[in-house]
């Protein structure tokens, strides 16, 4: 009997609402209600909190600052910069704000990035020493330096000129000196050697020599050489330089033209023969000039390369028909003619 009263009570519940008046029972689902309403409180003020993210931030207006400043300005702002350095035509630019993405004013959130154009200062802050140096080399070297930015320092034009030991074209004297530091846009004042006033060699034998054998002892000559094109004359062969003037072996000034003549060669299938001319712009001195031909097939191949000292160019050749002809000066086009027959 004992043991039955005992488990009837380990069975009873531990509260029994049952039992509950009707005042508690309205207070207790009060207090469940008022529960409830300040967790869900709670929930949405936590939802809001992680919906609005960071703090919203004005971007300050870095542009013209030093680059040191200008990330300390960032950071008190809670902002991050991206750098991207470039080259300017102004020294005094270097580690200077040139750009900024979001622009000054803009509102974004706390922890954005901002890309700042950062200068790298100019290509070249101080003037090179170009003396011994070739003119037209030192030019291809200032036009590639500044193939990107505004040119900081151009060549005076037309440069001075004086006969001189050194090689023609040779850079003997310039202004400003080597060293001297660039604050803005410089003009570079040159003095270039015309070479030897007097320099004489002795003239090289072109009679005899093929058409290509004749435009290849041009090329090593130190003299302009004029040549000219007739038909082979009786006893004369056909292809071959036969005349030249100055005869050869003969002392004349390097500054002299020599003349040779070519006859023109046996007819050739496909090919055609004849005589390239071209009037050059006067240099002052022999400049690297260089004759090319584009043939029908795709293939380029060198006719001429030799120095020249403009006014009338010429050069004998030997193509297949439908060639391309391409006259060149200092590197750069001046003309472009198809071979074609007569």
């Amino acid at each position: 009997m004992e043991k039955t009263e005992k488990k009837q009570k380990r069975a009873r519940p531990r509260f029994d609402f049952t039992s509950w008046t009707r005042e508690q029972k309205h207070a207790f689902a009060l207090f469940a209600a008022a529960l409830c309403a300040v967790l869900l409180v709670v929930a949405t003020i936590a939802f809001f909190i992680v919906l609005r993210g960071p703090e919203k931030v004005m971007v300050p207006d870095v542009r013209s600052m030093d680059l040191a400043d200008a990330l300390v300005k960032l950071q008190e702002r809670e902002l991050y910069p991206r750098v991207t350095l470039r080259f300017t035509d102004n020294p005094q630019d270097k580690n200077t704000v040139l750009e900024q993405s979001p622009e000054a004013g803009s509102i974004v959130k706390a922890g954005r990035r901002v890309k700042l154009t950062v200068s790298k200062g100019a290509v070249l802050d101080k003037i090179e020493n170009y003396v011994g140096k070739d003119l037209e080399t030192v030019k291809l070297q200032l036009q590639s330096a500044f193939s990107t930015t505004k040119a900081l320092i151009t060549i005076r034009e037309p440069a001075a000129y004086r006969h001189d030991d050194a090689p023609a074209g040779t850079i003997l004297e310039q202004k400003p000196l080597p060293g001297e530091q660039v604050s803005g846009p410089t003009i570079l004042e040159l003095i270039v050697s015309l070479g030897p006033e007097s320099a004489k060699a002795k003239v090289p034998s072109f009679v005899g020599l093929s058409i290509a054998e004749a435009v290849a002892a041009a090329e090593q000559a130190p003299f302009t050489v004029d040549f000219s094109l007739r038909q082979a004359r009786p006893g004369e062969a056909q292809g071959q330089a036969v005349e030249q003037q100055p005869k050869a072996d003969a002392e004349a000034k390097v500054s002299e033209r020599v003349k040779v003549v070519v006859s023109a060669p046996a007819p050739a299938p496909g090919m055609i023969s004849g005589l390239y001319v071209y009037k050059l712009q006067e240099y002052p001195y022999p400049v690297p000039v260089k004759l090319e031909a584009l043939k029908p097939s795709g293939q380029r191949s060198l006719v001429a390369s030799l120095k020249h000292p403009g006014g009338n160019f010429s050069v004998p050749f030997v193509l297949p028909e439908g060639s391309t002809l391409v006259l060149s000066a200092l590197d750069r086009e001046v003309s472009r003619s198809e071979v074609k027959k007569q």
